[in-house]
């Protein structure tokens, strides 16, 4: 006879990711020995994730999205509080969760505000509308609801990001292989396009906008985007962190200490002072 009660615990702690016994781990089904040694951590993700191992392709496409993500130098908000959470005494797995704590939507979320364009686009291509003429919509749409700022396209930094340009490159290998559609990085090209139109000059996609493209054509829903984005810079967030441990700094400020901050508050006061 069964125990109600611990049928109803296992219910509620019910999973298909991973099956553990005494002597035994399997994931999604395979054995974790079988597992080990034979598949790479980008196709552990992919099976984690959706189940089921990914072809070469798609290993491919999700190990270039991985790398490309890592780090932007320590300007990048989350790699320059990682270095400071070190320099003031937190280890390491500290840093890393203080600094992946400010991967929302500003600084992180770009890319899965992408990849919502992108599927915003293509439901109005399904629905019958060309591709410009969905692309111009959504843009009208995205604008009205979030503002003038178009995630995924243009770059404070890099007039032409160079990391957008070569995982373009590897969605066309694959989409010349059959492995992925392709639409996504059509659609991606018709933002360009209708940015072009609107603004007088090019606004090129970055590494949100082409990451996002490989996430839509790999399947993966919105949240994802962000949240594989947070697997791949806490790599770099960990690297800076563990660098800054050899520099043995103290309360690592945001400026060096030579470079004092303006204050813009009223003149000196006093409680006794008239009124």
């Amino acid at each position: 006879m069964s125990n109600p009660t611990l049928d109803q615990a296992g219910d509620y702690w019910s999973t298909g990711i991973i099956d553990i016994h005494p002597g035994s781990i399997r994931v999604r089904g395979y054995p974790i020995q079988e597992l080990i040694g034979a598949v790479s951590f980008p196709e552990m993700i992919w099976l984690m994730l959706n189940g089921e191992r990914p072809s070469p392709h798609q290993a491919r496409l999700l190990d270039a999205a991985l790398v490309a993500s890592v780090d932007h130098g320590p300007h990048a908000p989350s790699i320059a509080i990682s270095r400071m959470a070190v320099s003031c005494g937190l280890p390491l797995n500290g840093a890393i969760a203080s600094a992946v704590n400010t991967l929302d939507d500003v600084h992180g979320g770009a890319g899965e505000q992408s990849s919502e364009l992108y599927l915003d686009i293509d439901r109005r291509m399904q629905a019958g509308a060309s591709l410009a003429e969905a692309t111009a919509a959504a843009l009208d749409d995205f604008i009205a609801a979030s503002g003038k700022f178009i995630p995924g396209f243009g770059h404070r930094f890099h007039p032409i990001d160079p990391r957008a340009g070569r995982l373009l490159a590897l969605v066309e290998e694959a989409a010349a292989a059959g492995a992925v559609d392709g639409r996504f990085a059509r659609i991606a090209r018709s933002v360009e396009d209708v940015l072009e139109q609107r603004k007088g000059k090019r606004i090129p996609m970055n590494i949100d906008g082409a990451t996002a493209v490989i996430y839509t054509e790999l399947g993966f829903p919105p949240p994802l985007a962000r949240g594989i984005f947070c697997l791949s810079r806490s790599v770099g967030i960990l690297s800076h962190a563990w660098e800054q441990t050899a520099r043995h700094e103290r309360n690592k400020g945001p400026m060096p200490r030579q470079f004092p901050y303006r204050y813009t508050g009223p003149a000196e006061r006093h409680l006794g002072d008239a009124p």
